[in-house]
């Protein structure tokens, strides 16, 4: 017998008549509105995922939003409050599995909108393709959205373009490279470890190798640099991790050439999956290194006349370049014996902001945009009196150039008169000093005492020149004493604390053991000039007992005016130093008319008959180094050659040499070499063994007994 089909609904409506209704059925809620967006929709790449939804029901405090991946993604177990940016207060946040749990600290109702990003922690699916990204609360069921995923060639490029700097614009010459700033595609920041790659228009632009030392990136040096065909590979080291954009330099020394005229290039940089490409930029015919701009700027001076103290103020506009906060504006002087050995960024404004930092080369200065300084190509510079720039000694026209994003401004001439303005009011005319024979001047009894020969204890110096051979003009020229190493003398004397022929001294320069005394007055020819550095000057004492030799010359005269030997931890002579005893007479010697002079412990070298200064002196290390400033190589052997506080570049055709600072190894092109004593820094200035350098690159050095001068000659 069959049971009746409808029996069951009876039995069962029986049934639920009898039961008591216990609790009745919650409504179903779910979030309204959701959004997901991923902040990089590259495959395989990390990125931030910004969550949107409306509330249909309210949502208490302690109570829960959930967002739920797809098992493609990776979610780190890691993910904590601290990862989560939120319009409201959070509890707390941790991950499970794929899920991101959040506990919200406040309430809300019905109707309310949420918003927050997931900013570290997720990493995209490997492969292409759309993907499911759940959201729930602890009230409401769960909602999903779509998230698109594109291959990472797909996302990688951007649209942004950044500056490409270059010191030549030549075809086929050497060059360094400046690449940014470039700002990170969305929340990207440099990790330590990871890796930049930079995309070169052309392979040929490549050595084999690039040494780490010659790039750096965002200013400090990076951990290794390898070269393949037309890219180089930069490890991120830890000084930069956690910077949101990229600057990278390579230097001069990299080996690095600019590929043929005619065409348009850029570079690429490669970062997280990005491509960044620069701006396009053109490459000039081989013997024009830079592109000179027709608009040549004017350049106003406080005094014109030749050898003078001025400012220097021009307005120059590079056109289509512009000036950046903390990129580099270039002026090249007419010669390097304009510049002083110290500046000031005080000294120098670029449209009335304060330079961040200036440093010198030679003739070259270079100045630092401000951090606060508004992108421009039109840009005034402002080199005050107080910066200490001289006009040249030779009357004649001269042009100034301006280099900054790449591009070189050359300036109208200007005129250098032959004489001195006085800057004092209703001035009197100035004499120029009548060069006189310098035979007709003797100094064999003139002196330099102390007021004190106690061991490392500050002394006045008393300095009494019978007569000048050549007379100094007031505020432009100098008299020069050298103290020998093992005194310290400080960086700034104050001109108040010395005096020429009793009065103040206009300015004192210091230059490592060199201090340099403009006199307030003119001194003619033939005249006497007596000189007094008081104690309050803090020039120091040696800590050790010896006789030690104080040198002295004249910004107007060849060569060493005279010496004389000071006793220090000894009673003073009471009569004058005796004269050293004759020498045996040295066989003679031929100097060639090429050579380049230097004398130890006298910051200057003589060139064809002139005399140019040197940063610092050259001095003995260990008993039998000589050591001389990379300036040397570089303005009396005209090497190719780049320094910072760090690393020395000298480059003589295809060979080049490095050298570190406190290292006493060196490179010479592949191979290592060990080096007599270390390369050392002294008042900014790297100290190099001269003989390691003349006998690696060819050159000759000799001795000539007659000026005590070593001379180089090739």
């Amino acid at each position: 017998m069959k049971k009746s089909k409808k029996a069951l609904p009876i039995v069962l409506a029986s049934a639920l008549a009898a039961t008591p209704f216990v609790a009745v059925p919650k409504e179903a809620h779910a979030l309204k509105k959701v959004t997901v967006k991923a902040d990089n929709d590259g495959a395989d790449k990390d990125s931030s995922y910004d969550i949107n939804f409306t509330l249909e029901d309210d949502l208490s405090k302690g109570d829960t939003i959930t967002v739920e991946f797809d098992s493609e993604y990776t979610v780190s177990k890691n993910i904590s409050s601290s990862d989560i940016d939120a319009d409201f207060k959070i509890k707390s946040a941790k991950a499970s599995g794929k899920k991101v749990i959040i506990t919200v600290n406040e309430d809300f109702e019905d109707g309310d909108k949420i918003s927050f990003t997931i900013e570290d922690g997720i990493t995209n699916p490997e492969d292409k393709g759309t993907y499911d990204v759940y959201v729930s609360t602890s009230n409401e069921d769960e909602e999903s959205t779509e998230v698109t995923i594109k291959s990472s060639s797909s996302s990688s490029s951007s649209s942004k373009d950044y500056s490409v700097s270059l010191s030549s614009k030549a075809a086929g010459e050497a060059t360094s490279v400046k690449l940014g700033k470039i700002s990170l595609k969305g929340s990207d920041e440099l990790e330590t470890n990871e890796y930049i790659t930079v995309i070169f228009p052309d392979e040929d632009m490549l050595p084999s190798k690039i040494d780490a030392g010659d790039v750096k990136l965002n200013g400090y040096s990076v951990k290794t640099v390898s070269v393949k065909d037309d890219e180089v590979e930069i490890k991120v080291p830890s000084s930069v991790a956690g910077d949101d954009y990229i600057t990278l330099e390579f230097s001069k020394s990299a080996g690095i050439e600019n590929p043929s005229a005619g065409s348009k290039y850029t570079y690429k940089v490669k970062y997280d999956g990005v491509t960044y490409e620069s701006e396009q930029f053109e490459i000039t015919k081989s013997g024009s290194s830079t592109s000179t701009a027709t608009n040549s700027f004017t350049v106003n001076l406080s005094d014109p006349s030749a050898g003078a103290r001025s400012s220097y103020t021009f307005d120059a506009d590079f056109g289509s370049k512009q000036l950046k906060a903390d990129e580099e504006l270039v002026l090249e002087f007419p010669s390097a014996d304009m510049v002083p050995g110290i500046l000031s960024a005080s000294d120098f404004t670029l449209n009335g902001k304060t330079a961040k930092r200036v440093s010198a080369s030679g003739n070259k200065v270079y100045i630092t945009a401000p951090s606060n300084f508004s992108a421009t190509s039109e840009v005034k510079v402002v080199v005050s009196f107080s910066a200490w720039i001289t006009n040249p000694k030779t009357a004649g026209s001269y042009t100034l150039k301006a280099t900054a994003a790449g591009r070189t401004l050359e300036s109208k001439s200007f005129t250098i008169g032959g004489s001195v303005v006085n800057p004092t009011p209703n001035p009197a005319p100035t004499p120029t000093p009548t060069p006189t024979p310098n035979n007709t001047v003797n100094n064999s009894t003139a002196t330099i005492a102390l007021t004190s020969t106690a061991l490392g204890k500050p002394t006045g110096v008393n300095v009494a020149i019978k007569g000048l051979g050549v007379g100094l003009v007031k505020q432009r020229d100098f008299v020069e004493l050298v103290f020998p190493a093992g005194y310290k003398v400080p960086a700034y004397i104050a001109p108040a604390n010395v005096t020429v022929n009793g009065v103040a001294a206009n300015y004192v320069a210091v230059r490592g053991q060199n201090v340099l005394i403009y006199p307030s007055q003119d001194i003619p020819a033939a005249t006497a000039a007596n000189i007094s550095i008081n104690a309050a000057a803090n020039i120091v004492n040696p800590a050790v007992k010896n006789t030690y030799s104080i040198s002295v010359f004249t910004s107007e005269e060849k060569g060493l005016l005279f010496a004389r030997a000071v006793g220090v931890g000894m009673p003073a002579p009471a009569q004058p130093a005796p004269q050293p005893t004759p020498q045996p007479q040295q066989p003679a010697v031929t100097v060639p008319t090429n050579a380049a002079l230097f004398k130890v412990n006298t910051a200057n070298f003589t060139l064809h008959g002139k005399t140019y200064p040197l940063q610092v002196a050259p001095y003995i290390a260990n008993g039998n180094t000589t050591m001389v400033p990379a300036q040397f190589f570089k303005e009396a052997l005209a090497l190719t050659t780049q320094w910072n506080n760090s690393t020395v570049a000298i480059i003589s055709g295809t060979k080049v040499m490095k050298f570190t600072v406190g290292s006493n190894k060196a490179r010479v092109g592949n191979q290592e070499i060990t080096l007599p004593t270390p390369v050392v820094l002294k008042n900014g200035m790297p100290m190099i063994p001269v003989r390691t350098v003349t006998d690696n690159l060819g050159y000759k050095v000799g001795w000539d007994a007659k000026t005590s001068s070593v001379f180089v000659y090739k």
